[in-house]
């Protein structure tokens, strides 16, 4: 009979390797519970519902949309990007190197700073939930310019710089959508008072007494004197432009300003006669015998011209007017245009590769820029002050942002509405770049 015999050494080994065993046995699929809990976590983080964008249905047509309750509640009114990483405002020397219209659209999940139940000043024809929109995505972005941050907008902050002041935005109806963007912000702070409005809501003014501002919609089809031709006591749709002349239905409330935010574009895509200094110089579309045929641009140009010539040249204007140029905002119809059968529902943004900046909206861009050039180096130098809200290549990509069917079919009378902008939506950011530009009045970002 022989036995096996172990030393204290080799049992104690061969006990140590059995425990390292019993672990292993456990460590497996503990390691394989705790992998598959972080998985289902990592997609539930993905894929689950944003939080803070809640969509409720309130009868048949509305979809409420929870505020962003840090934009509206938060006392120290921080920036935060999308990870809730403080953004800080951009000091000078970022300003001066940081291009804010040169970025992108990145996911922002906060919601808006809005909605259409805590705006009451919403219009109906850019209400787009209550009028039957149901996507939700296209509020999930956020402007991100390439080379620093763009600070959200504070209506504190905004309301206090123009404490005293008044501020008008002029130009067609998408000018009085920049308003009425502007007042649904600046109402999460406080209410304004409706203290005028006209008979076919173009002109109106707005004041909030405890900031003693002045908020005014001056509405302009074309900057410059226009009047419609009439053919049987009936408009014609066809118009007489004067392009050496203001409209002076605006003009004759610029010496009051503080603030003049000038637009425009949409109007000049139809027949129009030309005349400088009482004469008939040329007409767009109109293909008549020995009348000279421009095209859109040179009107364009030309009553750009005449709205910076004007206001570098004004003498009875405040000394610190600061007029401001938004550039032209992009309409987005797709397989036709607002006549003819052309739609817009797209659901998130263009990158910056897909859009195309040899059109002709880059083109009229370009037009009132260099106009506003122009205008800018003259008018320095009579100690004018002048900035841009160069909103185009940013709403190039929105092409998700308009109302389309929802609404337009009957505020356009059976047409899709791709030339306006939903509200809440990316029209709101143009209010941003607003802040970013009047924030410091000495050094305007432009």
């Amino acid at each position: 009979m022989s036995f096996c015999t172990f030393s204290p050494e080799k049992l104690h080994n061969n006990a140590k390797r059995e425990r390292g065993l019993n672990m292993g046995s456990r460590l497996v699929p503990f390691l394989f519970t705790s992998l598959a809990i972080a998985t289902l976590f990592s997609f539930f983080l993905i894929y689950s519902p944003n939080p803070l964008l809640t969509i409720a249905k309130q009868g048949l047509n509305s979809i409420q949309i929870q505020p962003n309750l840090h934009a509206v509640q938060e006392q120290d009114h921080q920036d935060l990007d999308h990870n809730n990483i403080k953004l800080q405002p951009p000091t000078k020397k970022e300003e001066e190197k940081c291009d804010l219209y040169e970025g992108h659209w990145v996911p922002e999940l906060r919601g808006p700073m809005y909605t259409n139940s805590s705006c009451a000043t919403i219009p109906e024809s850019k209400n787009c939930f209550k009028n039957g929109r149901r996507d939700s995505d296209f509020l999930n972005w956020r402007w991100k310019p390439d080379k620093c941050e763009l600070p959200l907008f504070d209506p504190n902050t905004f309301l206090e710089i123009v404490r005293g002041k008044k501020m008008a935005f002029i130009g067609d109806s998408v000018a009085r959508n920049h308003v009425e963007s502007l007042l649904c912000l600046l109402s999460q702070e406080e209410s304004p008072k409706d203290v005028y409005k006209d008979s076919e809501d173009r002109f109106r003014t707005w004041y909030f007494p405890q900031h003693d501002f002045t908020l005014m919609k001056l509405w302009s089809k074309y900057l410059i004197a226009a009047d419609e031709r009439m053919v049987n006591g009936t408009g014609s749709g066809t118009f007489n432009l004067h392009l050496d002349r203001l409209d002076d239905q605006w003009a004759r409330h610029l010496p009051d300003l503080d603030y003049a935010i000038v637009s425009g574009g949409h109007w000049f895509f139809r027949v129009m006669y030309l005349h400088e200094g009482g004469n008939l110089t040329g007409c767009v579309y109109c293909n008549q015998p020995n009348v000279t045929d421009y095209n859109i641009s040179h009107a364009v140009r030309m009553a750009f011209r005449t709205v910076f010539k004007h206001i570098k040249d004004c003498k009875n204007c405040r000394g610190g007017l600061i007029a401001l140029l938004r550039t032209f905002a992009p309409a987005h119809f797709e397989n036709g245009a607002w006549n003819t059968g052309g739609y817009c529902n797209r659901t998130s943004p263009f990158s910056e590769a897909q859009i195309d900046l040899g059109t002709f909206d880059w083109e009229m861009r370009n037009i009132q820029i260099e106009e506003f050039e122009r205008g800018r180096r003259e008018g320095e130098m009579k100690g004018k002050k002048f900035g841009v809200l160069d909103i185009t290549r940013a709403m190039l990509m929105r092409a998700d942002g308009h109302p389309g069917a929802h609404w337009g079919n009957q505020w356009m009378k059976g047409y899709n509405d791709c030339v306006h902008w939903c509200m809440p939506g990316p029209v709101d950011y143009w209010n941003h770049f607003l802040m970013a530009i009047i924030r410091n009045e000495g050094g305007l970002v432009s």
